[in-house]
């Protein structure tokens, strides 16, 4: 514990963001460049170093949270990125996205402001690109295995990394144009700048990773030919069936799935158009799901100049404070509000869309809802409550349900599904098919940035163990673990 009184001395300070009527008339990241690096040593000085450290429990990825909080309080940079790395392939991901359960667990959290560890994180990581310490860890042998990886988002591209410097050649198989899953094409760039995931996939080609990009397996290449080709099969595809919503009016055009949406406004910041295909400008935007998914779709119409942008949310409004029911070091459910909720627009809650009313050529001009409460335990609507408001851009950003089934990936390898729907898997993430394993949201459901990488991970020591009769890689979950699940 490098301060014992750090804790005492210095209050809890976060990253500063820039002013929002500077920051919408760009994509950058919201937050103001360099301005954790003057606070963070005393922001790591407020850690404990508990003698039981909570954190760990909090992240599904046994962040060596304390010590790198030590060395960042030292100002070893060197040292605290080693740390970091030892169970976390991508920090600059989690440090920017995360929701950070981990300080939520943070015991200094009972009765203070946790520790900042997220911005701690993302500091440690960024100081460590600049000063050149990520550098490409090849493997000293090959192991003369060869392993595909179905899918480049976080799980994928973790699994892909720790196979690669085990020693197997890796391909990893993306069916978009570019590699990274939903952080390329789902993530806005005001909350993760893509050059973030760029130098990352510089690093693992030069380690010796394969990147095969606009190939979907089960389509383009059906799965019992890429079994053929490789000794083992890694699937972290993603949940990316996206719940619908089956009102009158649905098939207007103007309303879409958050998934049609956001990766257009992405693709508009990689040079592939001019101007959004689908575009909030001058339109009234409503967003149905109160999620991160939502208030991303949220920021994206603030930035394409929306004329009034609304997002509802089915259930009750989350409390400012821990519920009864959610203890510390629980995650819990609370009221939050994003960067691109301090950027304006309306948020209303207990409400459930009872269906669209469009105009003479098919266009989307009116939501209709209704108040609801719980009776019973069942939300129902309560008379006298309906309304409408103007909508000619509505997106879906209710959740999704699970692995995409259409392309034929389930079906053509034999997959057996769990009772969730998911892709079913063992203590080795082994699916009932010998050779081919699962990781992230096609074998957990739909949940956060770092159990998709702490998957991988896993993933990863399993299919090493499944090619070689043992495994020198970390193994930090287990597949049935989900005590923290949000």
């Amino acid at each position: 514990m490098a301060d014992p009184k750090g804790f005492l001395d210095h209050g809890r300070e976060v990253a500063k963001s820039r002013p929002v009527d500077v920051r919408l008339k760009d994509w950058n990241e919201v937050y103001v460049p360099g301005s954790l690096l003057p606070i963070i040593s005393k922001q790591a000085s407020r850690c404990m170093d508990c003698g039981i450290p909570f954190c760990h429990n909090g992240c599904p990825l046994g962040n060596l949270i304390p010590e790198w909080n030590d060395y960042a309080y030292r100002e070893d940079w060197a040292a605290a990125s080693e740390r970091l790395h030892a169970t976390n392939n991508f920090p600059e991901f989690t440090g920017r996205l995360c929701p950070a359960p981990c300080e939520s667990a943070c015991v200094l959290g009972i009765n203070q402001p946790a520790v900042t560890i997220k911005n701690v994180e993302v500091s440690i990581i960024d100081k460590a690109w600049d000063s050149g310490d990520v550098a490409p860890q090849a493997p000293e042998r090959l192991s003369g295995k060869t392993v595909a990886v179905i899918g480049s988002g976080p799980a994928g591209l973790a699994a892909a990394q720790q196979l690669t410097r085990a020693g197997h050649t890796v391909a990893v198989y993306e069916r978009a144009d570019r590699i990274g899953g939903l952080l390329r094409y789902g993530i806005p760039e005001f909350k993760m700048e893509k050059r973030h995931i760029n130098r990352r996939i510089e690093q693992m080609r030069a380690e010796g990773t394969r990147f095969r990009t606009g190939i979907e397996i089960g389509r383009d290449l059906k799965a019992t030919d890429l079994k053929k080709r490789y000794d083992a099969v890694v699937i972290a595809a993603g949940a990316t069936t996206a719940r619908d919503l089956p009102v009158p009016g649905r098939e207007l055009k103007g309303v879409y799935q958050a998934m049609e949406y956001l990766p257009l406004a992405n693709k508009v910041q990689e040079g592939d158009y001019v101007t959004s295909p689908i575009s909030a400008e001058g339109k009234h935007v409503v967003v149905i799901g109160g999620g991160d998914t939502g208030a991303d779709c949220v920021g994206t119409a603030h930035r394409q100049g929306a004329a009034s942008v609304t997002q509802l949310e089915i259930m009750p409004r989350p409390g400012e404070d821990r519920a009864p029911h959610q203890p510390w070091p629980t995650f819990p459910m609370l009221y939050k509000v994003t960067s691109a909720h301090e950027e304006g627009g309306e948020r209303v809650y207990s409400v459930s869309t009872t269906h669209f009313e469009g105009d003479e050529d098919g266009n989307v001009q009116w939501l209709h809802l209704t108040e609801v409460e719980f009776i019973d335990g069942k939300l129902t609507p309560k008379p006298g409550t309906e309304r409408k408001i103007p909508a000619q851009l509505v997106t879906l950003a209710m959740g999704f349900t699970g692995t995409d089934r259409e392309n034929g990936v389930v079906e053509q390898f034999g997959l057996d599904l769990d009772e969730r729907g998911n892709i079913a898997r063992d203590a080795d993430f082994q699916t009932n098919v010998p050779g081919v394993f699962v990781a992230g949201d096609a074998g957990r459901g739909q949940s956060l940035i770092v159990w998709a990488i702490a998957e991988g991970r896993s993933a990863a020591r399993g299919c090493d163990r499944f090619l070689t009769g043992a495994s020198d890689l970390p193994a930090p979950i287990k597949p049935t673990d989900r005590s923290l699940m949000v």
